[in-house]
């Protein structure tokens, strides 16, 4: 129905008789001259109608913004005058001289521009409308030129591209399951996968050597900003591996995708342990563009009868730290109970600080309620740890490790931006070194997933699992993580070990793993992977606020589709067919 896009036309056209297709953006009449702004996935074309062609110029005075139309016209330069750089068709325009309306509409819920007010909820509920404006068009057509050159990078680095099972049985991966009721299997449940972890092991055991897939995911979690529940991986996974094997091709094909896509050179990846990761900045995943730190300073405290501070640097779980801003004597007294309203969204009890006014005057240059409860030699120590100048400001974190650094890191990355401290572009790193598992009322909790190897030898494991690290990666760009993966347990009987270290019977193993266990029996090679969010990546480097701008069909914060009402009921008859009775809630 038509020969060009109308985003494609330039000056070489001049002259040429073209068919267009789309939807009108806009529609003028100057003085007996009508002219419609014509707009498809491509772009936009200004169409001039004159009272000459009568039959095309009487329809083109009856459409209205958003009518579907097809056209026939002859290209012609516009007159230097008019003119327009900021449109990549500025230079031309269509005469028209044919005009066929192919369907009306009505007017749109909201405006289709930049500049739209209208709320995400709304957005959401006519989100075929919203995808039409272009600055949210051009995310997915960004989107889809990235899957392009990802799916080509990896077919050039040998890796085959297998789909993997949608319907599975719930296994415990750190988020709660979707399930889906069985009708031919009454009262059992398949489960949407979490990710293709399971599936992918089981690949390697196969021979398939290196696999990859652009694959769906389900978690049922709480969202937000960079968190759906159904989201989309760039997964792989490769035998015959060690770490750096899976870490030099991912990070060759994050480069790939940034100087195709971007033209941006990334500079090098630093490998920086968890430990140090959370000493520093509180944080498996730091912004490094962000120059704040967090210095411990317990020792300096321990003595102080200020238990606030004494009780946190005397308990073995415990941590306190500082933080100094360069330049936080700005902050005004409204600014500081701001971050302290802020930082207990985390659990802080309170935000301790001290201004730096002047440091040549001691401690009359000094500025905090909390510095009658310190001696003059803790308060001297805090200033020269942190290198305090004046006009600095020092924030404090107290309280359980596990706080302080959630705390103190969220805060680390608001100051940053709120004082404009951001150096830099791009900071991407990988972090190494993971623990193998975290504590919680002496329950051992898998950090990555229960099929990661450890560094350490089985014996190592059971003797001392507090302190066994993994061989586990994460790579992070921005203080987001973009992926994370591991070398996977590929013998029987380490992997019993861990799920022994997890709490997990050998019964209970062989009922949920048994496949996986199984398998691995059968001559199971080394092997790793690492799995990519692909929505983060692409709402990183589009610039996107949120990855709900870069999913065509997103849930709200809720995890609801207001534009179809899912999640909805079901009738009594569907219900039966899957042998599910649903208890209404009585309140």
């Amino acid at each position: 129905m038509r020969s060009h896009y109308c985003g494609d036309l330039r000056a070489s056209h001049d002259g040429e008789t073209v068919e267009l297709c789309g939807w009108v953006s806009r529609r003028r009449d100057h003085g007996g001259v009508i002219f419609l702004d014509l707009r498809d996935r491509n772009g936009l074309v200004q169409v001039v109608f004159d009272p000459d062609t009568v039959e095309a110029f009487a329809l083109a005075d009856k459409v209205r913004s958003e009518y579907v139309v097809r056209l026939t016209g002859r290209v012609r330069m516009r007159d230097e005058a008019v003119r327009n750089s900021k449109m990549s068709t500025g230079d031309i325009e269509v005469l028209g001289k044919e005009l066929t309306i192919l369907n009306e509409a009505e007017t749109p819920p909201f405006e289709l521009d930049a500049h739209s007010a209208a709320g995400e909820e709304v957005r959401l509920k006519y989100r075929y409308m919203d995808l039409r404006r272009p600055e949210v068009l051009r995310n997915f057509q960004f989107r889809s030129r990235l899957t392009h050159v990802v799916r080509a990078f990896l077919e050039g680095e040998g890796f085959m591209d297998v789909e993997t099972p949608i319907l599975t049985r719930a296994t415990p991966e750190g988020a709660r399951d979707y399930l889906v009721p069985s009708r031919t299997h009454p009262g059992s449940f398949f489960a949407l996968p979490q990710s293709p972890q399971l599936f992918k092991q089981l690949l390697m055991v196969a021979g398939f050597d290196r696999y990859y897939q652009i694959a769906k995911c389900f978690r049922d979690e709480d969202l937000r900003a960079d968190r759906q529940p159904e989201f989309t991986q760039i997964d792989l996974e490769a035998s015959f591996v060690e770490e750096e094997d899976i870490m030099g091709i991912t990070e060759r094909m994050v480069r790939s995708v940034f100087k195709e896509l971007l033209n941006v050179e990334l500079p090098d990846f630093p490998r920086m342990p968890f430990s140090e990761a959370m000493q520093r900045f509180g944080s498996d995943k730091p912004d490094l563009r962000i120059p704040l730190e967090l210095i411990d300073i317990a020792d300096l405290l321990a003595g102080v009868d200020f238990k606030v501070f004494s009780g946190p640097a005397n308990d073995p779980k415990g941590r306190v730290a500082a933080m100094r801003v360069p330049g936080g004597c700005s902050l005004s007294r409204k600014d500081i109970d701001g971050y302290t309203k802020f930082v207990s969204i985390y659990g802080a009890k309170g935000l301790a600080y001290i201004k730096v006014n002047d440091l040549a005057a001691g401690a009359e240059g000094l500025q905090s309620p909390i510095l009658k409860f310190l001696t003059e030699e803790a308060i001297q120590g805090i200033l020269e740890r942190t290198g305090a100048e004046t006009g600095d400001l020092i924030f404090f974190g107290a309280d359980k490790a596990k706080i302080v650094n959630e705390a103190l890191g969220a805060l680390r990355v608001k100051v940053g931006h709120d004082l404009n401290l951001v150096q830099g572009d791009w900071a991407p790193l990988w972090v190494v070194d993971f623990p193998m598992f975290e504590e919680d009322d002496g329950q051992y909790y898998a950090l990555h997933h229960p099929f990661t190897m450890p560094s350490c030898s089985p014996e190592e494991l059971k003797s001392n699992p507090e302190g066994a690290l993994s061989r586990a990666y994460d790579m992070v760009l921005n203080g987001t993580e973009l992926g994370g993966g591991s070398i996977r347990i590929h013998n029987p009987a380490m992997q019993r070990t861990v799920f022994e270290a997890l709490g997990i019977s050998d019964e209970e193993a062989d009922e949920k793993f048994g496949f996986l266990l199984d398998g691995l029996k059968y001559g199971a090679p080394p092997h790793g992977g690492l799995a990519f969010g692909l929505d983060r990546m692409v709402m990183l480097m589009t610039g996107s606020e949120s990855i709900r701008d870069v999913i065509a069909f997103p849930k709200t914060q809720t995890a609801a589709c207001t534009m179809t009402n899912a999640p909805s009921s079901v009738d009594n008859k569907q219900l039966r067919e899957v042998g599910v009775q649903v208890r209404k809630d009585d309140n």
